[in-house]
């Protein structure tokens, strides 16, 4: 992106002096992500010009000096949270609070704080370490995450961010008893990944929430024992199914004021919510006290307690044993000159998934 408010343009980019830690990456496939929407329409203050995308899967073409993990030829599925391992929070196994990622983040250059890519002898920035919307791009080395070479492409790269966030939140961050009752607020890609989640991790219950009857029958077909409308109704309703009680997690996904409220409203007292979605930095959000008492817990997570190193493997893994679905997410296929088409259908709510193919 070249211009605040513009539309995004194809260019020719140079590449900088790479480092002995980073990886090349022939990109084959990336999905559109929210995120991405909102660091084009100037929401996330990226400074200009940058490289969007950030779910990637592709083929590494050239590794440092100084990399082991990955070699020429690997299929890897891209990390948006590159990591010291040495900070306060890397060293207590928090590394999406990592103190380099986050000092970084905005710049959204490598933490040597050099750009690796330039358009007229300007610095480029890359989206969340990633910059993906493009034939190649740079990634520190525990940013390239190898996958089984069987997974196909336009599948392995919504591992990247959506499903690890919606699985992740499932079973690492709340670790859903088996036999539990489970809402998940919102089923677009992190949605129905919190549902497919709660299913593989034994959950009785499952209830899908969202204004798209499409998208509850897509949240079904991985998992949903049960489907609401995002209405008036919703709250008695989800009283009848969870016996009187709420549910013993919620998951909200959907990223807007009335769904954070409504998921301390379906909780049970003394049970768990996460929130998944986001909103502004400078919003103001306000709750009725009463729906927060109770003994509910409330945790904000970003990226699922991700270790991509063990997790996209074995997600991609889940997928190939016919475990995990992906196909059903993957609602567009698009070329990279389509992708401002890509975006505008991301915001009209009318893909779960768009990927682009190279």
């Amino acid at each position: 992106m070249v211009e605040a408010g513009s539309s995004l343009s194809i260019e020719t980019l140079d590449l900088t002096t790479l480092a002995d830690t980073d990886v090349l990456v022939r990109v084959h496939a990336t999905s559109l992500c929210h995120t991405d929407l909102e660091a084009v329409r100037g929401d996330l203050r990226t400074p200009l010009p940058f490289v969007p995308g950030h779910e990637a899967a592709g083929i590494v073409e050239w590794v440092g000096r100084g990399v082991r993990s990955v070699s020429r030829g690997d299929h890897v599925v891209t990390s948006w949270n590159p990591h010291c391992n040495a900070c306060f929070y890397c060293r207590r196994q928090q590394p999406v609070l990592c103190q380099p990622y986050r000092a970084n983040a905005i710049r959204s250059f490598h933490f040597d704080g050099n750009p690796r890519l330039t358009w007229h002898e300007r610095p480029v920035h890359q989206l969340m370490y990633s910059g993906t919307f493009a034939e190649l791009c740079v990634v520190n080395e525990d940013c390239a995450i190898r996958v089984p070479s069987d997974i196909p492409f336009s599948r392995a790269c919504l591992i990247g961010c959506g499903v690890m966030t919606g699985y992740g939140a499932t079973t690492r961050v709340a670790k859903v008893d088996p036999g539990s009752t489970v809402t998940v607020i919102g089923c677009g890609a992190v949605g129905l990944s919190a549902v497919q989640g709660a299913r593989m991790a034994g959950a009785a219950r499952i209830i899908a929430v969202d204004r798209q009857s499409s998208r509850l029958e897509v949240a079904a077909t991985l998992g949903a024992t049960h489907w609401l409308g995002a209405d008036e109704a919703l709250e008695p309703l989800h009283l009848e199914i969870t016996d009187g009680r709420g549910s013993d997690y919620v998951f909200e996904a959907a990223g807007n004021p009335a769904a954070f409220r409504a998921s301390v409203n379906l909780v049970r007292p003394g049970g768990q919510v996460v929130w998944l979605g986001k909103l502004q930095a400078d919003v103001e959000m306000s709750f009725r006290w009463g729906t927060l008492m109770g003994e509910k817990r409330i945790v904000r997570s970003s990226y699922g307690g991700a270790e991509p190193a063990q997790d996209f493997p074995a997600l991609a893994q889940a997928y190939l044993d016919g475990e995990l679905k992906l196909d059903e997410y993957v609602t567009s296929t698009i070329t990279l000159n389509e992708v401002n088409m890509g975006l505008q259908r991301l915001e009209e709510g009318r893909d779960i998934r768009s990927v682009i193919e190279l």
